[in-house]
């Protein structure tokens, strides 16, 4: 049986590094949210050292907001000021690209002045004003596939943003809500937002999250995260989305779903084996 070539997307450059194309699998990952610059900073270090020994591309995302928490007495950051400029000391004292999330047009600006790219969370994902902006600042923007959404729908959102004349746009998978705190990952949307033409990038901790699961908080089951990405880097995933801590169940947001620091090494690795068995 004659082996299919894997579609190419184009590439995404992300100041010094690159997704699509026929690159390596890009790697985005960091805690869940800000919650103090050493906890941050530490993260970052830990994880440049394993993807430079890996040899895979790496960008560092923490949030300086979680804007859609279960419950109003949630964890949600330090705020954008203060979490920007922690974002901004982990830049130029790593050396690595920075991401985090903008929930606003109002944010977008300030954001655009430190990040070297900008995310557009999931349920903002048909947000038109939003998508217009972030794609008017010319950076790179990766937007999340709305748990709401079929992931042919997203056609909508690439015209949207496109439409401002930026082509660095990378989709993400996360899993679609049916209800019941639970989360259901198609592998089919993988190619079927590859053939768009953008990469498509696989979050593989928030697709294990049983959101509202424990009443006030989200639950997760990180147990199954490297299964699912293994799953998504066989279909064609460019790229992998991690939320990260040093000690998850310490963690102030996302700690059932997160993967431990010291585990992230083993999990980068098989999934190198298996994009490059795909090549």
């Amino acid at each position: 049986m004659k082996k299919q070539t894997p579609m190419k997307t184009a590439k995404v450059n992300i100041r010094t590094e690159a997704i699509g194309g026929s690159g390596p699998l890009l790697v985005i990952a960091g805690p869940c949210v800000i919650e103090t610059g050493e906890v941050a900073l530490h993260t970052a270090a830990g994880l440049k050292e394993i993807c430079r020994a890996l040899a895979l591309p790496f960008v560092f995302k923490s949030s300086y907001d979680k804007a859609n928490r279960s419950s109003l007495s949630s964890f949600r950051g330090p705020g954008m000021e203060r979490g920007l400029r922690v974002l901004a000391d982990i830049r130029a004292s790593l050396g690595v690209p920075v991401i985090s999330d903008v929930h606003s047009v109002s944010e977008v600006e300030a954001a655009s002045r430190v990040l070297d790219a900008l995310q557009i969370p999931a349920f903002l994902s048909r947000q038109t004003d939003l998508i217009l902006a972030a794609g008017g600042t010319g950076l790179p923007v990766n937007i999340k596939k709305g748990q709401f959404l079929s992931p042919w729908e997203m056609k909508n959102v690439v015209d949207k943003f496109t439409s401002t004349g930026n082509r660095g746009l990378m989709l993400t998978e996360r899993g679609t809500a049916f209800g019941y705190n639970n989360l259901v990952v198609d592998m089919r949307s993988i190619p079927v937002m590859r053939a768009f033409g953008y990469p498509v990038i696989f979050d593989a901790t928030h697709s294990v999250q049983l959101p509202g699961g424990q009443g006030t908080a989200s639950g997760g089951q990180r147990e199954f995260a490297l299964t699912l990405a293994k799953a998504a880097v066989a279909a064609g995933a460019d790229g992998v989305f991690l939320e990260v801590h040093p000690e998850p169940e310490k963690a102030l947001c996302d700690g059932p779903n997160m993967i431990a620091l010291d585990d992230v090494r083993g999990f980068l690795e098989a999934l190198k084996r298996i994009k490059e068995a795909e090549e």
